[in-house]
């Protein structure tokens, strides 16, 4: 069985990362695509059996505009981790026709209900909230191109996602990057770079190892994921945020 990651472009002219673990936890590939016929290519050594799918990108959108109930939920709880999601609704060109996520997981034959137990399956996951969780971090890690950011902030930061990544390999599922030579050339090429460019061909593919990772865990550890909204409008399944409480004396 297969844990795939798709870091999904919400068009066809900016790259998509993907990636795609076996069910020992051991990433056998990771890469970026263009096309939807290039990202199907690319996936289908992995989705012909067996095999959960987990796409950072809007599945369902039935709304015609605002948020989507499962965003509002989701933002709710993490927004003040600076990882709320954007809004999509049917007013948005991109989804207009349902969205390019579920074009896809259409040609793929996959399920979209995470709790149906089905041989193959498609998430909807949001790796900024999911590492917010996973990682136990006060704020998201700010490696992503915006106004302000500089190349050696958005480089310092994604080493840190990096790192985060790497010290998988002992956790519940584990994730090993280690075996994989692709990863070991996304790495050096972050450390290398001095260009915002030469960033962002890194960072898509690297987040899409952070969605398998999460269809790991969220098959592994049920108990431990929230699933945000509902499967007819939608929903987004990340693992469980715990909140910590401070009590002092007399508390």
């Amino acid at each position: 069985m297969y844990f795939v990651g798709v870091d999904l472009a919400w068009g066809e002219r900016s790259p998509t990362g993907v990636a795609a673990v076996d069910s020992d936890g051991v990433l056998r590939h990771v890469g970026a695509a263009g096309s939807d016929d290039d990202v199907l290519a690319q996936l289908r050594p992995f989705v012909d059996g067996p095999c959960v799918v987990a796409f950072d990108a809007p599945l369902v959108v039935t709304n015609p505009s605002g948020n989507r109930p499962c965003e509002a939920a989701l933002n709710r709880d993490f927004r003040r981790f600076d990882a709320g999601t954007h809004p999509s609704n049917t007013g948005l060109a991109w989804f207009a026709d349902g969205g390019r996520g579920a074009r896809l997981c259409t040609a793929l034959g996959l399920n979209l209900d995470p709790l149906s137990g089905a041989a193959r399956t498609a998430l909807e996951v949001y790796p900024h909230a999911a590492s917010v969780a996973l990682f136990d971090l006060p704020k998201t890690l700010k490696y992503k191109q915006k106004p302000g950011r500089d190349v050696a902030g958005l480089q310092s930061e994604l080493v840190r996602l990096i790192g985060f990544i790497e010290g998988l390999r002992r956790a519940n599922p584990p994730l090993d990057v280690a075996a994989c030579p692709r990863w070991a050339q996304l790495t050096a090429g972050v450390g290398r770079a001095t260009r915002k460019s030469e960033l962002r061909r890194a960072e898509d593919p690297i987040d899409a190892v952070v969605c398998a990772h999460i269809a790991h865990y969220a098959t592994e550890r049920p108990g431990d994921v929230t699933i945000y909204g509902d499967v007819a409008r939608g929903c987004i399944v990340t693992p469980k945020l715990v909140v910590k409480s401070v009590s002092g004396p007399g508390f």
